[in-house]
């Protein structure tokens, strides 16, 4: 039944309930990753085999994010119910054998549920907060992913990768079964124009906002995602040991939270997201290139601290601004910045991996990918786009 009241509160349970899950969806996703070695040798098969593990993941959002952005517009809380309950059963399936085939099954299981879950980034938000409160809930949501990347690797450093397992099933398992108790609550505030299915993707990709965050989002997502997997090789013959490098990587992605959570929402209360996200590209190509002039763990602390701080909050902003301007078709919207950013990802992460043996070249080519953003930066349109839909929602209702 409809609420009386004209103006909903912001659900603030719901949304921390679901940055919750969203973060574990990331520890779960990079469980192997900082044991590769210790992993392989466990289950007897290569450290390439053991990549996997992770390599699945990006494969299955670019297949399944244009879908699971349509399913949210549409069945916002049964698509998020999957998500959780999917990402629970792939962390128990980890425990089920000692074998690979039962870690690949595992992990499969939560790649399938990843997009389920952090494709809404924007539209929780967009259906649970007030439209002047979103922007700081986007961020939230996009920091709360980044943190499940931190504890991820702390917990390979201090405990056994059973352990690991063993955590990483009870946080899936709790969280999923918090956001089904909150998810109880409807959205307040629901588009007045329902959801269309295959029409709102066409409304999204038309909408020439959200296509040019599609050409924008590849750029931070592939640049990051670049250099977290190839930071350590490619700064191997400049004496950077893999622990040290591991400390960078640890660095870049806490530096990324505060990011996260601090930038955007700044930009949003001044109307200043151009200038982030051209304040991150910047700093990007000026630590790419200085890691291709001086590397070094000295240089490499400065690289990495400032990608994480400024290039990072890139992707809360673009999310928000797509979510600003798509209206109804918000979930379709954030499907297709995701998938393009996934695909940005292994892009640019493939082809900085063909020049790993030439570390130079290698960030020169980052440094010179990054700056193919500039022309895809926020304009003023996009600045000052939102649709009615977008900035005035209806009452709560249940029918999602």
């Amino acid at each position: 039944m409809a609420a009386t009241e004209p103006h909903p509160r912001s659900s603030w349970a719901v949304l921390a309930a679901f940055a919750v899950v969203g973060a574990v969806t990331q520890l779960l996703w990079l469980t192997y990753a900082p044991v590769t070695t210790v992993a392989a040798d466990h289950y007897g098969v290569s450290e390439g085999a053991i990549g996997w593990l992770a390599n699945v993941f990006p494969l299955f959002y670019v297949v399944l994010a244009i879908p699971t952005g349509l399913a949210l517009d549409r069945w916002l809380r049964p698509t998020l119910a999957l998500g959780a309950v999917l990402t629970a059963l792939g962390a128990c399936v980890r425990l089920a054998g000692d074998d690979f085939g039962t870690a690949l099954a595992g992990q499969t299981l939560i790649a399938v549920a990843q997009p389920l879950v952090v494709t809404a980034t924007s539209a929780v938000p967009a259906r649970y907060l007030r439209a002047d409160d979103r922007p700081r809930g986007i961020a939230a949501a996009s920091a709360s992913t980044f943190a499940g990347m931190i504890l991820a690797f702390l917990l390979g450093t201090v405990v056994s990768l059973h352990a690991a397992l063993v955590i990483g099933a009870v946080a899936a398992v709790a969280a999923a079964f918090v956001l089904l108790v909150v998810l109880r609550e409807a959205p307040g505030f629901v588009p007045e124009q329902p959801a269309t299915g295959l029409a709102d993707f066409r409304a999204a990709w038309r909408n020439p906002v959200v296509r040019r965050m599609c050409v924008l989002v590849p750029v931070p997502f592939g640049t990051f995602t670049a250099l977290t997997t190839w930071g350590q090789p490619l700064l191997e013959p400049a004496g950077v040991s893999s622990d040290r490098a591991g400390l960078l990587l640890l660095l870049n992605v806490t530096a990324g939270v505060i990011g996260c959570a601090v930038v955007p929402v700044w930009a949003a209360d001044r109307g200043r997201q151009r200038e982030a996200v051209l304040a991150g590209v910047l700093a990007a190509v000026a630590g790419c290139l200085v890691l291709a002039g001086l590397p070094g763990m000295g240089t490499g602390l400065g690289a990495f601290v400032v990608v994480g701080v400024l290039l990072l909050p890139a992707l809360p902003i673009v999310l928000e601004l797509s979510e600003r301007a798509s209206g109804p078709s918000a979930g379709a919207a954030a499907g297709l910045v995701w998938m393009a950013g996934q695909l940005g990802a292994l892009v640019v992460t493939g082809l900085a991996g063909l020049l790993v043996d030439a570390p130079a070249a290698a960030f020169a080519f980052l440094a010179a990918v990054t700056l193919l953003a500039l022309p895809a930066l926020p304009t003023g349109h996009a600045l000052a786009s939102r649709t009615s839909t977008s900035r005035h929602a209806s009452s709560a209702t249940s029918s999602r």
